[in-house]
């Protein structure tokens, strides 16, 4: 993967570059240093993220690490250095996402359990469809139970903080969240039932 890293420039030209941004901060020297690989930096997140959208914000957020990053590092090889940088990124991201889907996924379990005496039990509900109908059923709340549940469960914040956010009392954020969770009980039993909501 590293060959796609292929010489645009000399190396020398590079650590010329590199050593004149190192040595003074010039925005205008890293962006010509890092537009030598700019394309094939967006080709190894592409590779990874598997999205062209998240990859171009991707060749953006990896420009402002270098500009952190740099000066901390004596760097011989700079394509070298910046693929591992990419990768890294990538990787960084793609477990963010994995750990947001197991959040979602406890949420939802959560309140599945919560819902069990009325609903058929839980190995009767395909596990893949599990999140989707949690979420068309948080999408067919009123927006006050909606941001409530959400924060609540998926950001988890207390009472105190969801209060402060939306600035409610803290007795209406549990009547909108217990007032939330009936109502996608409901939903939920329709759903798993068949029955359009």
């Amino acid at each position: 993967m590293e060959d796609i890293f292929s010489k645009n420039k000399s190396e020398k030209e590079e650590s010329e570059l590199l050593q004149q941004f190192q040595s003074t901060g010039n925005l205008e020297i890293l962006g010509e240093l890092y537009n030598i690989y700019i394309h094939l930096v967006y080709g190894v997140c592409l590779k990874y993220l598997n999205n062209r959208d998240e990859s171009k914000d991707a060749v953006s957020k990896i420009f402002e690490i270098l500009i952190i990053e740099i000066p901390k590092f004596e760097i011989q090889n700079f394509k070298s250095w910046l693929y591992v940088v990419t990768k890294n990124y990538c990787l960084m991201e793609i477990r963010k996402k994995k750990t947001e889907k197991k959040h979602l996924q406890v949420y939802t379990e959560e309140i599945f359990m919560e819902s069990s005496e009325i609903l058929h039990p839980i190995d009767e509900v395909p596990e893949s469809n599990l999140a989707e109908e949690l979420k068309n059923c948080i999408e067919k709340l009123k927006q006050e139970q909606q941001e409530c549940i959400i924060m609540f469960y998926y950001d988890k914040k207390c009472y105190k903080e969801i209060s402060d956010k939306l600035k409610i009392e803290q007795s209406k954020v549990k009547s909108y969240i217990q007032n939330g969770k009936r109502n996608l009980k409901i939903c939920l039993e329709l759903t798993t039932s068949g029955i359009e909501n």
